[in-house]
């Protein structure tokens, strides 16, 4: 069936778009399969960043159509406030086995935006139920992006996602972010300089008194800020102080999680675990929306020592563990377990990595970083205008074949698991022209 293309594209206001630049000169896709979506003039286009890092297991998977199909023909919804539905259950079973030990209790929400909330509020809950109700005050870190609520932009640190807001939460702080191009660029996995900026917490310990402080939220990999991969010790230096001083750890693994860096989460391939985990995106292979907190054992239990009939978290939303989301996850996690996806993604990192590093010497590229099937390469700003040359890329790269993303002047890939040696080729290969042929 022939797909219409509206003719007034003035009703949508598109998030994170240059509205009137996009629709002067719209780029509208209208089919996917597999590595690739397909363009309204017919053409196919490599997915070089799976969709927005949600894509995992690559698109049009007919073992989820089919299980969202069957789910709604038999109960379309139901709430999962005081009532319940088999499929919740098993999903979030299912998730405690994957995850990092202890992280065995789970919060749906629809969205990773949403599982940050969720998140700060279980850590400001925990800390009020255990006689810590001073312990408020949130860190986040710079070039963090934690979606897009209130308290996700709290806590993230780009700046064009706060401004506008007003104050937003007022018991905020942030570390400095882990980037450096002076030590690090071009590094091929984790750098080895910056373990020490983790030390950061302990002065802003020394500066609010570590009772006063709730929790420290941070991306395991920095996505939307650019592609930062954590220095070698980061992670494991912040976990230690937070244990310190009593302090959560919450890892943002929206983006991290579900195979990108070649281990069901980030947590399990730097060996570090949080205290409150986030996850989305490749939860359910984008099929339909849905994200969740996944706490420790002694936060849920903190919560479960009062009178049974009472409700023990005044929070939740009306699509929390919908049944159709569900079944979409419960199939997605089948095809991650039985095509072994996460450790192809694995086994594909260190071609993954020459290839991307063979882009140094392109004009303008002042440095390439990598892991997992992750890569950012970043670009030489234009006098006065940073991000046209990354803006000019993208469109580009969407001309002559592949769909990517840009963050400024970054260029971020992260395609799909399934993608093989000859997909990784094309898509750089493409990308490369872009970069060659853009000034």
């Amino acid at each position: 069936m022939d797909t219409v293309i509206p003719n007034d594209l003035s009703a949508f206001w598109m998030p994170f778009t240059p509205n009137r630049q996009f629709k002067a000169s719209p780029r509208m896709l209208v089919g996917a399969e597999g590595m690739h979506y397909t363009t309204s003039d017919g053409r196919r286009i490599i997915d070089g960043t799976s969709g927005l890092w949600c894509v995992n297991a690559g698109h049009g998977r007919k073992e989820i159509i089919e299980a969202i199909a069957s789910q709604a023909a038999e109960m379309d919804y139901v709430p999962s406030y005081l009532m319940g539905h088999p499929k919740a259950f098993e999903l979030a079973g299912r998730l405690a086995q994957m995850a990092p030990a202890n992280l065995d209790h789970v919060f749906f929400a629809n969205s990773g935006s949403e599982a940050v909330d969720t998140a700060l509020k279980i850590a400001l809950a925990y800390h009020a139920r255990t006689g810590n109700a001073g312990r408020r005050r949130l860190i986040g870190r710079a070039r963090g992006f934690h979606g897009t609520g209130f308290g996700g932009i709290s806590v993230g640190g780009i700046s064009p996602n706060r401004t506008g807001f007003g104050s937003l939460l007022s018991e905020v702080d942030h570390l400095g972010d882990t980037h450096n191009l002076e030590h690090n660029a071009f590094s091929r996995g984790q750098p080895e300089w910056g373990a020490h900026l983790a030390d950061e917490l302990e002065d802003l310990v020394a500066l609010n008194g570590a009772a006063n402080i709730a929790a420290v939220i941070v991306e395991p990999m920095a996505g939307a800020g650019g592609v930062l991969i954590p220095p070698k010790g980061y992670l494991e230096r912040l976990r230690g102080i937070c244990d310190a001083h009593g302090i959560l750890l919450i890892f943002d693994e929206v983006i991290t999680g579900f195979g990108r860096l070649g281990a069901s989460f980030a947590a399990e391939r730097f060996g570090v675990t949080p205290d409150i985990m986030t996850i989305a995106k490749g939860l359910t292979n984008a099929a339909v929306p849905m994200g969740a907190a996944l706490v420790n054992g002694k936060i849920f239990d903190a919560f479960m020592d009062g009178p049974e009939n009472m409700i023990e978290l005044f929070h939740g939303y009306t699509y929390s563990g919908h049944p159709l989301a569900s079944a979409a996850a419960l199939a997605t996690l089948d095809i991650y377990q039985r095509e072994n996806l996460f450790e192809r993604a694995a086994g594909l990192e260190s071609y993954w990595q020459e290839a991307v590093h063979k882009l140094k010497e392109l004009p303008n590229v002042i440095d390439i970083r990598n892991l997992g099937l992750v890569a950012g390469i970043e670009l030489e700003p234009r006098d006065g205008a940073p991000g046209a040359r990354g803006y000019d890329i993208l469109v580009r790269c969407f001309e002559t074949g592949a769909f990517i993303r840009v963050t400024g002047d970054i260029i971020a890939l992260s395609p799909p698991l399934i993608i093989d040696e000859a997909g990784i080729d094309e898509l750089l290969s493409i990308v490369a022209g872009a970069i060659e042929n853009t000034e």
